[in-house]
């Protein structure tokens, strides 16, 4: 028999009223904890509480409330969810070490290794390099969430509570802000919460993303959703009313509802489907929730019986669960006028689970002081973050780890489900091909794949798979390992990573020789010796600067391409120049103003603002690849009869030059001058398709006393937009300015300036 605990459905997130005191939020929270917590002792959360309150005294938040309401409501949201006390307790004390003067050390010894553990894996990387850019910032923080999160998963359930409380709040932050944080919610955080099956965070992360992100859109939904509310609570009510008729009639006990989807999930539909609102018909959901696995199947009978099902609508996730462990039937019927809508059946542990994913799956036992958490069964579900700290580990570079992340956890992704020969079930994004497929078994299948069979036909590499495909791999040990264009051709980030890794290691030990190679030859161009700049210190600050985790994959990176021997050399001639200054003694200042006074350093200073060092009368002209303008990193480039060629450091050709070009690049800086010249730049601009887009873009730029040169754009089948603009700039300052006006337009998802 189910308690009645289990047989609870409808279990809110509670959401205190702003402006309530602190000490009544705490009441609030003690007694939620009290529902469910089988120990009446719970003086570590009063403990934490207190020192939270203690630490954070004298601090407010933008709201002009105390800043312990945070905490407070952050640990409410744990309460709803049912957490341990050290959770609730990290919860309290989550910011402590981050915004106060308190230690991790003194976290551990005031209260356990577990909860200074769990504060530790929610407390950012504050102390990163000021040179650190925000987004490789963001990157390493994201880093450093998911090495947490593999130590103990409690860590992610502590950070999606603490943002969706920041979402609840966003209306005190700036116009950027809320687009930023709401942005980042979107693209990493709901994603979380879904693939940890907790659709409580996931959908209220979700709809409160879209409405910062997307405002128009999100009030357009609300006003539309309330306008034909009496009505659809009418039909909803008719249907709920003849299911449990019939479901009672067959003696099966359940409890039946019906409900609005939320509009993420509608908004979802319109982009993915490219349809507007009143084409989407199955607005609601009907949910029955029964018993017992056969239930479940006695009670799909009943409704295809009643209604006519729409062929390849019906998912059985009781058979094959989701990769978050949610189980139910759906199925799409049509209704009696005609009109379709979806029933969704479960078990009422289903339920449970649906509602509250890897937090439902939290137990905790006092036995004699020992506390068992999340099952191993439970932790070996997640094989996605399985694969996620294998990427962490193989992939040094920061941005490009948080880029795969991000891939992978699109929340647009429409899955396919297909089968191995043996009947295993792979879930992959909807496109995959073969060589996804067998990446997903494993590298060493994906590595040695030659072909593959799809229901018994050969099919080429570049097949799509669809639902229900049973695919088998055809390998042989001859195989000289994947092919540079399969890159191209794969869906699925897990893949694209594994082939990326197959080429990195294969040619590391070659890469790590040209890397060195060439930062040798860089550095005696400099006048310098290699091994006089690779002192440990240097190449730890090398390494922190550009995110690698250690001196061989710098080498390799260089070697193959991904990091320039310029921006290398440059830092550790910096590095070493520094330690030089503080050591500097009044008769090495001296000895160096006599040397200086002897020698004169050959400059060029052209008219075009570039100054070019050891280099006589040679024309300067701009390359066109990535347009860079005053306050960008520049190199130069000898270009045969036409002179010195200026790119950006970070342009495409430049990075991917061969080796033999290198030689042929030049140290130049921009000189500095008041001459008001403007210089040719591009940007693209990712956006969500609306009426009057361009014309608020334009807007800016006439106001900002611009001419535009060029502009494109183009509209792809879901509404997304990319547009490429052309035009005229003083330096990078302005175009900063103006990228940040731009980013505010409504609809724009995101700016990139054009690399070559």
């Amino acid at each position: 028999m189910l308690t009645p605990d289990v047989k609870q459905t409808e279990i809110t997130l509670e959401h205190p009223k702003d402006n309530t005191p602190p000490e009544v939020l705490y009441q609030q929270l003690i007694r939620d904890i009290r529902k469910y917590h089988p120990s009446g002792d719970l003086s570590m959360i009063e403990k934490a509480y207190h020192v939270a309150a203690k630490q954070h005294k004298d601090q407010k938040r933008k709201s002009g409330e105390p800043y312990i309401i945070h905490p407070l409501c952050v640990a409410i949201i744990l309460a709803d969810l049912e957490m341990d006390k050290e959770t609730i307790a990290a919860g309290l004390l989550h910011d402590v070490v981050e915004d106060t003067g308190m230690t991790l050390e003194q976290v551990e010894k005031e209260f356990n290794p577990d909860v200074a553990l769990l504060v530790d894996g929610v407390t950012k990387l504050t102390q990163l390099n000021l040179n650190t850019d925000k987004v490789e910032m963001q990157a390493e923080n994201l880093r450093k969430m998911f090495v947490s999160m593999a130590k103990d998963i409690r860590v992610i359930i502590i950070k999606l509570a603490d943002r969706l409380h920041n979402l609840r709040t966003l209306e005190y932050q700036t116009p950027e802000k809320q687009k930023e944080k709401a942005r980042e919610s979107l693209e990493i955080y709901s994603p979380l919460a879904d693939r940890l099956g907790i659709s409580k965070i996931k959908i209220e992360m979700d709809d409160l993303s879209l409405k910062y992100l997307e405002p128009d859109v999100y009030y357009d939904l609300a006003e539309k959703v309330h306008l034909k509310k009496e009505q659809r609570e009418a039909r909803i009510n008719a249907i709920v009313a003849e299911v449990s008729s019939h479901i009672k009639e067959a003696g099966i006990d359940a409890q039946i509802n019906g409900r609005v989807k939320h509009f993420f999930s509608i908004y979802r539909k319109m982009v993915n489907q490219n349809k507007t609102i009143d084409e989407i018909y199955d607005l609601f959901a009907i949910r029955i929730i029964v018993d017992t696995v056969r239930d479940c199947y006695a009670a799909l009978g009943i409704i295809h019986k009643m209604y006519t099902p729409i062929p390849g609508r019906f998912k059985d996730y009781i058979a094959m669960p989701k990769p978050n462990m949610y189980q139910s039937l759906h199925t799409t019927v049509i209704g009696k006028d005609g009109v379709p809508f979806e029933i969704q059946i479960r078990t009422f542990e289903m339920h449970r689970t649906a509602e509250f994913g890897i937090a439902a799956h939290w137990k905790y036992k006092e036995q004699g002081g020992s506390q068992e958490k999340v099952s191993d069964n439970e932790l070996a579900k997640m094989n996605w973050l399985h694969e996620i700290m294998e990427w962490q580990k193989d992939e040094s570079d920061s941005k490009e780890f948080m880029n795969m992340v991000k891939s992978d956890l699109n929340l647009f992704n429409e899955n396919v489900y297909c089968f191995t020969p043996t009947g295993d079930v792979k879930n992959l994004p909807a496109g995959s091909t073969p060589i996804d497929f067998a990446y997903a078994i494993h590298s060493a299948v994906g590595n040695k794949m030659v072909g593959a069979k799809v229901n018994d036909k050969l099919v080429p590499v570049t097949y799509q798979l669809q639902n229900g495909d049973r695919v088998d791999i055809i390998t042989s040990q001859n195989s000289r390992g994947p092919s540079r264009d399969w890159l191209k051709i794969v869906k699925s980030t897990q893949a694209k990573n594994k082939i990326n890794q197959w080429f990195k290691y294969v040619q590391k030990d070659e890469n790590i020789e040209r890397g060195k190679d060439l930062l040798e030859k860089y550095a005696h161009s400099k006048g310098y010796n290699l091994g006089d700049l690779t002192k440990p210190e240097y190449m730890e600050g090398v390494i922190r600067r550009y995110s690698y985790t250690d001196w061989d994959s710098i080498l390799a990176s260089v070697g193959r391409g991904g990091l320039k021997e310029s921006q290398v050399i440059a830092k550790l001639i910096d590095l070493k120049q520094k330690e030089a200054e503080n050591s500097r003694n009044d008769e090495d200042v001296l000895e160096n103003i006599e040397s200086l006074s002897k020698k004169t350093e050959v400059i060029r200073k052209s008219k075009s603002g570039i100054v070019v060092k050891g280099i006589h009368d040679l024309a300067v002209r701009y390359a066109k690849c990535c347009s860079p303008v005053p306050g960008d990193e520049i190199v130069g480039f000898v270009t045969r009869g036409r002179g010195i060629t200026i790119h950006r450091t970070d342009c495409i050709n430049m990075m991917n030059l061969p080796a033999d070009e290198k030689s042929r690049l030049i140290e130049a800086e921009w000189q500095m001058d008041d001459s008001g010249e403007t210089y040719a730049t591009e940007l693209t601009i990712y956006t969500n398709n609306r009426v009057g887009l361009l014309v608020d873009i334009s807007k800016i730029l006439t106001d900002a006393n611009i001419d535009i040169k060029a502009l494109q754009s183009r509209v792809g089948k879901n509404e997304k937009a990319t547009i490429t603009l052309s035009f005229d700039i003083h330096n990078k300052e302005e175009l900063s300015v103006l990228v940040d006006k731009l980013r505010k337009v409504n609809g724009i998802l995101d700016i990139e300036r054009t690399q070559g």
